[in-house]
Formats: structure tokens, sequence, C-alpha cells
């Protein structure tokens, strides 16, 4: 990482740091060293959240808790970090190993999320809440002020459920089949399972809940697309 990899990463952030290894350390990989960003993104994780919060509340003043709750939830989820981090170019600006970089690592979707939230960790570390406040907003402000309320989608879960309760059908299940990985980098594989079409799906995430999120959109894709011959339950 060099300086000028970090003075450009400050200008499109529009934060400047006073205390450089602040960010430095929200840019580690802990397969970098023991001084790594983790701390900063369970920090950073928590700021983001209550920021996107007071966004919405503010942009969408008539709208209810369930409305707010879903489009914060996809504000802050690992792909759309995910965008975020590729267009601040941060995988030049990133730290670690020589065979995690090998491997791919510093175009990781999780690793590039991981490492947003720790850097907006470190904004709040260096500068307070309105700090990172600024940054977020800098991020995510532009998405929020054009959007309108009916433009975020229920989430699949809702969005599969909802659909099987209007055909008056039991609510999916969902069960662990496998979980990989060790206890900082696991990878879930959950199934889905609506029995009353005899149709399941599995999804995989970093969580049980994004994975949950795929096998459901999983089967919502297949129900909606009218790919369960003989039930008369086409969309």
């Amino acid at each position: 990482m060099t300086p000028q990899a970090l003075d450009a990463l400050q200008q499109r952030l529009g934060y400047r740091f006073t205390q450089a290894g602040l960010l430095q350390r929200a840019l580690t990989h802990r397969s970098f060293g023991q001084t790594h960003n983790e701390r900063l993104e369970f920090l950073g994780d928590a700021v983001l959240n209550l920021t996107v919060s007071a966004l919405l509340f503010e942009r969408f003043a008539g709208s209810d808790e369930g409305d707010l709750t879903r489009i914060r939830a996809h504000l802050v989820r690992e792909d759309s970090l995910h965008r975020l981090a590729l267009q601040l170019q941060m995988p030049e600006a990133l730290r670690m190993s020589e065979g995690e970089a090998r491997g791919g690592g510093a175009q990781r979707p999780s690793i590039l999320a991981d490492a947003l939230e720790a850097v907006i960790g470190a904004a709040f570390l260096d500068g307070g809440y309105e700090a990172a406040r600024e940054v977020v907003r800098r991020l995510l402000g532009e998405t929020i002020g054009v959007s309108g309320i009916d433009q975020w989608a229920k989430d699949s879960k809702t969005a599969l459920q909802e659909w099987l309760q209007a055909r008056k059908l039991p609510v999916p299940s969902y069960r662990i089949v496998e979980t990989r990985g060790q206890a900082h980098a696991q990878t879930f594989t959950v199934e889905c399972q609506v029995p009353a079409l005899t149709l399941a799906r599995n999804g995989e995430g970093r969580s049980r809940r994004i994975a949950e999120q795929e096998a459901a959109r999983q089967v919502l894709d297949e129900l909606l697309a009218g790919d369960k011959p003989g039930t008369g339950l086409r969309d």
C-alpha cells in the first residue's frame, strides 16, 4: 500500500484522516498480520446502519418501519458495499498476504465489503459521528435521494412467504445443509423447501441470513417463471 494509493482513496472518500494509521488498519486483511481490520469492521457496521437509518428516516418521512428496514437491508448488504468499494478503487489499497492476494482476495466481495465497513469505522474514530456520516452520505446519499419507496422490492424471503400465503400454502422451511471454512470466514449452505410444491433449492452465503435469502430467491424465481408444471399456481 503506497502513500499515493492512500491519498487517492481519501480523495475519493471526500474525507482526509488526521490519523493515517486508522485508515491503513481499516484496509488490512487478517491474513496480513495481527493488526487487521476486523474490530473496525464491527464498529463500522454499526455506524453504517445508524447513519443509513438516519438518512432514510429523513428521506422517507411518511414510510413505516417495515419499508425503512427493507430499504436499509438493500443498501448495506454485501453486494451493495462491494460495488461501492470497487467504485472507490479499494482493491489497489488493500493489504493482505501474498497467498490471499494470489487467490483473488482483493476482488472478493466479502473482503471488500468488510474493508469498506472498516473504513467507515475508522472515520468514526478519527473524526466522530459527523465525519462518518459525511462519508456515508457521499457514498449513498445520491442513491437514497433519487429513490422512491416503490423502487425497493421486498427481500426474497418476505416475497416468497407472501406469494405462498396468497395461495393459502404453508410458509417455506429453511435448514442449514453445510457450513464450510474457519469461524471468521464461514460459508453457509441453506436449503429452502416448499413441501406443498415438492420444491427445494439451496443457497450459499457468508451468513445464515444471506444463504436463506439466496435459497428463497431461487425458489421464488422458479415459481414466478412458472417452472412447476401441474401446480396450477402460475403467477
